[in-house]
């Protein structure tokens, strides 16, 4: 399909200051592996920061509000996160969705108003333990991507994390057989909304992705990349990782 690999660290509520040397080395693994796309969603007081750092990774955020401004206490907008210099952002997070209750509605919104600030989008769907053990983990993911996907949702500016919720910083991880099913689901999900483009679409892995597993993981066919947590925090984890993906 010509897919190229798409990783991004998500740091989630961690890095200061004092974490941007850590940036700028895994900006330098980034330029090492041109054949990767090498990114990192920062916390949004790191965004301007990292951006003499970076090297060949994106910076981007890991959420935005869907409105453009408003009486929105503590919330940034997509248009102040590309001023900050984000690329990208995530949206539909399962932290967010449980933390926060954000709607599949939500989430399509988030990514509308995401694209017309024009940052390209990593859309976050999974499932619990409850869902997965009663079987039903590959139909009810499908149909919550279908409800959060955005109109004119295409591969240019979208990307899909699959997150199987009970996984994530547990160590814990589907079966290989598993993640291919539903990496695979997914793909003929998207392909009933919006047909032919679903084929250049990435669908990135997102449940504790490391050094240990990527590898595995990163040559099932329609696993385009990950979406990786504490393995991102520091170029010496991150680096097997983005090796992994080349």
């Amino acid at each position: 399909m010509g897919r190229r690999k798409l990783v991004v660290g998500n740091w989630k509520m961690n890095g200061l200051k004092a974490q941007l040397g850590e940036v700028e080395d895994i900006g330098a693994l980034a330029a090492r592996h041109p054949a990767v796309e090498v990114g990192l969603c920062l916390p949004a007081t790191l965004i301007a920061p990292a951006q003499g750092v970076k090297g060949a990774a994106f910076i981007g955020a890991q959420d935005c509000h869907m409105h453009g401004s408003g009486a929105h206490t503590g919330c940034l907008s997509a248009a102040m996160l590309a001023e900050a210099g984000a690329g990208w952002t995530i949206v539909g997070h399962s932290e967010r969705r449980q933390d926060q209750g954000e709607t599949d509605a939500d989430v399509a919104a988030k990514a509308l108003a995401a694209k017309a600030a024009g940052l390209k989008v990593i859309l976050c769907v999974g499932e619990s333990l409850d869902v997965r053990d009663a079987g039903h983990a590959e139909s009810v993911v499908s149909a919550q991507l279908l409800a959060s996907l955005p109109q004119g949702a295409a591969a240019d500016w979208l990307a899909i994390a699959y997150e199987p919720i009970w996984a994530i910083g547990t160590g814990r991880i589907p079966t290989m057989e598993a993640v291919e099913a539903m990496h695979r689901a997914l793909r003929a999900a998207l392909a009933t909304k919006i047909g032919a483009e679903a084929d250049g679409m990435r669908i990135l892995y997102g449940g504790s992705m490391n050094g240990d597993n990527a590898a595995e993981l990163l040559a099932i066919g329609d696993v385009d990349g990950g979406l990786v947590g504490g393995a991102s925090l520091t170029a010496a984890k991150f680096a097997p990782v983005i090796a992994a993906a080349c």
